[in-house]
C-alpha cells in the first residue's frame, strides 16, 4: 500500500537520477511534510539542495554557473511560487518536477493512469486513514477507469470484498437502515454522494431530484413486481418504474434467494408494502395476474384468500394461469415466502383433497373396501391429519374457521358416515376374516421361521395412514429396502387384546372378567410379555422404547447381542390421544412417532449389528376435531358383567340397539368363547364416564382395525446415492432477447438412491459478472414419466452492451455445496443502446 514514508520517496528519487546526463529535479513539498526527513537524506547519484523562499537568485547562480555537472534534487518545503515571482521558472523548463503527494504516490503504486489522478486528488481525504486505504487496495482492481475508481471508494466504505456497485447497494440495504444509513453518511463525508446517485442511475435507472435510499428501494420493488404480474402496475406506482429492469431483477433475485440476506429482504418488502399499501393496490387485480409474483407477502395473502373462497364454494376445478389449486399451493410453497406461508398452503392443499372427496362413494364388498382403502381412502385420513397439523401451527385461524368447518363436515358426515356402515356390513361376510392377514397370526407369519435377528417395533395406535407415511420416509433411505402390508386387528381393537395378538401363542383367550391370556398366561406388562415371547423364542427380549432411546452405543449393543427376536414397545400416539388434556395433540404425536422410529432403526442398525425391523401396531384410532355431540353418544348400556368402552361392549349377549352391530368373540379369537363384542356401525360412541371427546379406538372401522406391517431391511454396507440433476432441454446457443424462456428436465425421479436437490440457475460473463436474474429450482419430482419432469424458467438479462465476440455462460449451482455443476457457453447477440460511459 502506498504510504507517505521516506524510504519509498528515496527509492523513487534515486530512480530519477539514473543515467549519465546531468539532471536537476525540483520538489515543491507544499506543506513541508518531509522537511525533517530530508535533512538526513543521501541519494545515490545526486545531492540535496535546500531551496529557501529568499535564495532563488543565489540558487540559480549556483546551479547554472558555479556547479554545472552535479545532479541535484532541489527541495523546497513550500508551494511553487507564481511564474512572475519565481526566478527559477526558466530553469524548471529544462528540469523535472517531482511530486510526493499522496495522490501521486497512490496513482503510481496502484498503476492508475495520470489522467485519473484528479479523481484521487478530489477524494484524497478518504485515503487519510491507513485501514480505509488498505480496504481500497484489497479490492485488487485491475483496470482503473473513472467509474471503477469511484466504485472502489464506495466498496471500501461499505467493506465489500469486491469492487462492485451491486455489492455496495447490497451492504447499504442489508447492514444498515434506510434512513440515517451509516454507509451513506460516510459516502457523503468523503464527497462521493453525487457520484453514488449517478451510479444508481447508471446501474438501476434510478433518478430523482431529491434521491433517497428509501425511494431507490421502492423503485427496485416496483420494477421487480412489474416484470412478474400480469397487466399494468397501479397508476401511482408508475413513477417508480425503472427502465433498467434487467439489472434490478438480477439484484433482487440474489437478495431474496441468498440465505444470508433473505430475512432483510423480507423486512424491506414489508416496509415497501406498507408504504405502497400493496394489499389495497392489488385488491381489484385478478389473482391470475399475481400467481407468478412473490415480491410481497401480501400477494400470498391475496392468493390464499382466493383459494379459501374457491374451496368454500367447493370449486375444486378452479385454476389460475392454468394451475390447479394443489399446483398453486405447491408452486407458491417453493417461492420466496414459502418459508412463511408453506404451512398455510399445506393446509389448503389438504383441504382441497378432502373437499374433492365430498361426493365420496364406497364399495359394498369387504374385499373392494379393503382395496379402495389401501389405494385411495387412506389418503383422506392422511390429509385430514395433515390439515390439522398445519392448521394448529397458524398464528391466526379466524379467516380459516369456515374452511375448517367444511373440512370437518365432509370428513365426518360424507366420508366416515358413508365408509363405516359399509365396512361394518361387509365385515360380517363369511370370508371377511380371510381377506387379509390377521393380527393374531403376526408372529407365525413374520417371525416363526426368521433366520436373522429381527426387531419388532410395536407403536401403540399407529394406524395405517401413519404407517404409510413412515413407509414413504423409509423408502427415501438409500440403505433401506421397505415393504408395506396391512393386517386386520382383533376386535375390540384396543391395546390389551392387540398387544396379546402380536405375541406368539397357541391359544388367545379372554376370561369372564375380561382379562386377556396367552396359553393361559397373563400378558399385561412387559415382564409377562417377555416370558411368553421367550417360551417360543428363548433368545428374545421385550423392552420399552423409553428405556433404550437414550442408551450409549455399548449399552444398546448389549441388549441385542445374542438375541433372535426383540420386541420394542413404543407409545407416543396412544399416550397423547388417550388423555383428555392432550388428545388434540395426537396428530403432532403421529409425526413425532414417525421421527422417533426412524431414528431408533438407524441407531440400532448402525450400533447393534441388526438389520431387519418390523414396525406394526396394536390398533389404530379415529380422531375428529369437533367434540362429540350428545346425539352421537349411545346411552343405556349397562351391565355388571359387561366390559364397556367408548367404542365397544363385550358381554355375554349382543347389544340390541339401532346403530349397533355385534360379532361373536369366538370368531375373533378362534375358540369357543361365548361372549359377544358389540360396536357402533358409525363413528358414534357409547356414553361412558371419563375419557376424551375426540380420540377413540376399540371399535370396528378401517381406521381402528387396519394396522400397518412394515418389513424393513437395512443395508450393512454403504449404498451410494446421488442427487437428482437438472439438464437444459432447450437448444440455446445464442441469446437475442432481453427476456428468454428455457426448458429444463429433472434428469431422473427421486427414489431411494436419488435424492432431491436444490439448484440456482443464471447467466454470467467470462469474468463472472452475473448478467441475468437467478432462478431457484428444487428437483424433487418422483414422476416416472420424463415428460412430467420438464419445467420452464424465465431469465431476464441486465441492460448493458454485450460483446458478440466475448464468451458468456449459462451456469447451474448446487445450493447445498455451492459448487458449479453445469456450464453451457452462449453468445449474447443483443443490441442495447445504453451508454455505460461514466461521465464526470
Amino acid at each position: 500500500m502506498a504510504e507517505m514514508n521516506i524510504k519509498q520517496i528515496i527509492d523513487r528519487l534515486n530512480a530519477e537520477f539514473t543515467g549519465d546526463t546531468r539532471k536537476l529535479v525540483f520538489w515543491y513539498d507544499d506543506n513541508g511534510e518531509f522537511v525533517e526527513d530530508m535533512q538526513n537524506v543521501e541519494l545515490d547519484n545526486a545531492k540535496v539542495y535546500f531551496l529557501q523562499p529568499d535564495n532563488q537568485f543565489a540558487t540559480k547562480l549556483f546551479l547554472e554557473r558555479q556547479d554545472t555537472t552535479t545532479n541535484y534534487l532541489i527541495y523546497a518545503p513550500f508551494p511553487k511560487p507564481d511564474v512572475r515571482d519565481n526566478h527559477l521558472e526558466d530553469t524548471l523548463l529544462y528540469s523535472k518536477r517531482f511530486f510526493a503527494d499522496r495522490a501521486s504516490l497512490l496513482s503510481v503504486d496502484l498503476g492508475i493512469d495520470e489522467k485519473y489522478k484528479p479523481i484521487i486528488e478530489k477524494h484524497i481525504k478518504f485515503f487519510a486513514n491507513k485501514e480505509r486505504t488498505q480496504r481500497f487496495y484489497d479490492l485488487e482492481i485491475e483496470n482503473f477507469n473513472e467509474e471503477n475508481i469511484i466504485t472502489g471508494l464506495l466498496s471500501a466504505i461499505c467493506r465489500t470484498r469486491t469492487c462492485s456497485f451491486e455489492e455496495v447497494i447490497r451492504v447499504m440495504l442489508t447492514d444498515s437502515e434506510l434512513t440515517d444509513n451509516k454507509f451513506l453518511s460516510e459516502v457523503e463525508k468523503y464527497g462521493l454522494l453525487d457520484d453514488f446517485w449517478k451510479l444508481c442511475e447508471q446501474h438501476f435507472g434510478y433518478t430523482d431530484v431529491k434521491p433517497t435510499l428509501e425511494k431507490l428501494v421502492v423503485t427496485m420493488f416496483v420494477t421487480y413486481t412489474a416484470k412478474y404480474i400480469g397487466g399494468e402496475l397501479p397508476k401511482p406506482w408508475k413513477v417508480f418504474l425503472s427502465y433498467k429492469a434487467g439489472n434490478i431483477i438480477a439484484f433482487m433475485d440474489n437478495l431474496m434467494n441468498n440465505i444470508l440476506y433473505r430475512g432483510r429482504y423480507d423486512e424491506l418488502s414489508a416496509h415497501v408494502a406498507s408504504g405502497l399499501n400493496v394489499q389495497k393496490a392489488f385488491s381489484d387485480y385478478s389473482p391470475d395476474d399475481l400467481v407468478n409474483c412473490d415480491t410481497f407477502l401480501a400477494i400470498d395473502q391475496i392468493l390464499i384468500k382466493w383459494i379459501v373462497e374457491r374451496l368454500l364454494t367447493e370449486d375444486v376445478g378452479a385454476a389460475l394461469d392454468g394451475l390447479t389449486i394443489p399446483q398453486i399451493c405447491e408452486k407458491r410453497s417453493k417461492m420466496h415466502f414459502g418459508e412463511k406461508t408453506g404451512g398455510c398452503y399445506q393446509m389448503l392443499d389438504s383441504a382441497y383433497q378432502i373437499i374433492q372427496a365430498g361426493n365420496y362413494r364406497c364399495p359394498d364388498s369387504f374385499k373392494e373396501i379393503l382395496r379402495q382403502y389401501q389405494e385411495e381412502d387412506f389418503r383422506l385420513d392422511y390429509e385430514y391429519r395433515r390439515f390439522y397439523s398445519a392448521y394448529d401451527q397458524l398464528e391466526e385461524t379466524a379467516a380459516f374457521e369456515p374452511l375448517r368447518d367444511l373440512v370437518e363436515n365432509i370428513y365426518t358426515n360424507e366420508y366416515l358416515e358413508m365408509l363405516l356402515p359399509k365396512w361394518n356390513a361387509a365385515i360380517q361376510e363369511p370370508d371377511a376374516f380371510m381377506a387379509l392377514p390377521l393380527q393374531r397370526d403376526f408372529y407365525a407369519r413374520n417371525l416363526k421361521n426368521a433366520k436373522e435377528r429381527t426387531v419388532v417395533i410395536i407403536s401403540d395406535a399407529m394406524r395405517y395412514e401413519v404407517g404409510k407415511e413412515l413407509f414413504r420416509r423409509m423408502q427415501d433411505d438409500p440403505k433401506c429396502t421397505a415393504k408395506l402390508e396391512v393386517q386386520l386387528s382383533v376386535l375390540p381393537s384396543y391395546t390389551r387384546l392387540g398387544m396379546a395378538a402380536l405375541l406368539p401363542h397357541a391359544e388367545l383367550t379372554m376370561t369372564d372378567d375380561f382379562k386377556v391370556l396367552i396359553d393361559g398366561m397373563p400378558c399385561d406388562n412387559l415382564a409377562e410379555r417377555e416370558a411368553i415371547l421367550q417360551k417360543y423364542s428363548p433368545d428374545s427380549v421385550c423392552v420399552q422404547f423409553d428405556s433404550i432411546k437414550s442408551l450409549k452405543v455399548a449399552e444398546l449393543r448389549s441388549i441385542f447381542t445374542g438375541k433372535q427376536v426383540v420386541y420394542v414397545y413404543h407409545n407416543q400416539i396412544d399416550a397423547r390421544g388417550d388423555k383428555p388434556n392432550t388428545e388434540d395433540e395426537v396428530f403432532v404425536a403421529c409425526q413425532e412417532a414417525i421421527a422417533e422410529i426412524i431414528d431408533l432403526i438407524r441407531r440400532i442398525s448402525t450400533s447393534a449389528n441388526t438389520y431387519r425391523f418390523i414396525v406394526t401396531a396394536d390398533h389404530g384410532f379415529i380422531y375428529k376435531r369437533d367434540k362429540i355431540a350428545e346425539s352421537d353418544k349411545i346411552e343405556g348400556i349397562k351391565g355388571k358383567t359387561s366390559f364397556i368402552n367408548r367404542r365397544f361392549v363385550v358381554a355375554q349377549e349382543p347389544v340390541s340397539k339401532d346403530g349397533i352391530a355385534s360379532m361373536e368373540m369366538s370368531k375373533v379369537l378362534r375358540n369357543d368363547d361365548t361372549k359377544w363384542v358389540s360396536y357402533p356401525i358409525s363413528d358414534d360412541v357409547f356414553k361412558v364416564a371419563g375419557g376424551g371427546q375426540n380420540y377413540v379406538h376399540g371399535g370396528s372401522s378401517p381406521q381402528e382395525m387396519l394396522v400397518p406391517v412394515l418389513d424393513l431391511k437395512m443395508e450393512r454396507g454403504h449404498m451410494e446415492t446421488r442427487s437428482a440433476g437438472v439438464a437444459l432441454v432447450s437448444m440455446v446457443r445464442k441469446i437475442t432477447n432481453k427476456i428468454t424462456i428455457l426448458d429444463f428436465i429433472q434428469s431422473e425421479p427421486v427414489s431411494d438412491v436419488v435424492k432431491a436437490a436444490s439448484y440456482r440457475l443464471f447467466f454470467i460473463s467470462d469474468d463472472n459478472e452475473r448478467i441475468s436474474n437467478e432462478n431457484s429450482c428444487i428437483a424433487d419430482s418422483r414422476e416416472q414419466d420424463a415428460a412430467k419432469r420438464i419445467f420452464r424458467m424465465k431469465f431476464q438479462f441486465k441492460d448493458k452492451k454485450y460483446d458478440k465476440d466475448k464468451q458468456y455462460f449459462f451456469v447451474i449451482y448446487d445450493d447445498a455445496t455451492g459448487l458449479e455443476v453445469f456450464r453451457h457457453p452462449v453468445i449474447m447477440d443483443m443490441a442495447f443502446a445504453d451508454d455505460y460511459g461514466f461521465g464526470f
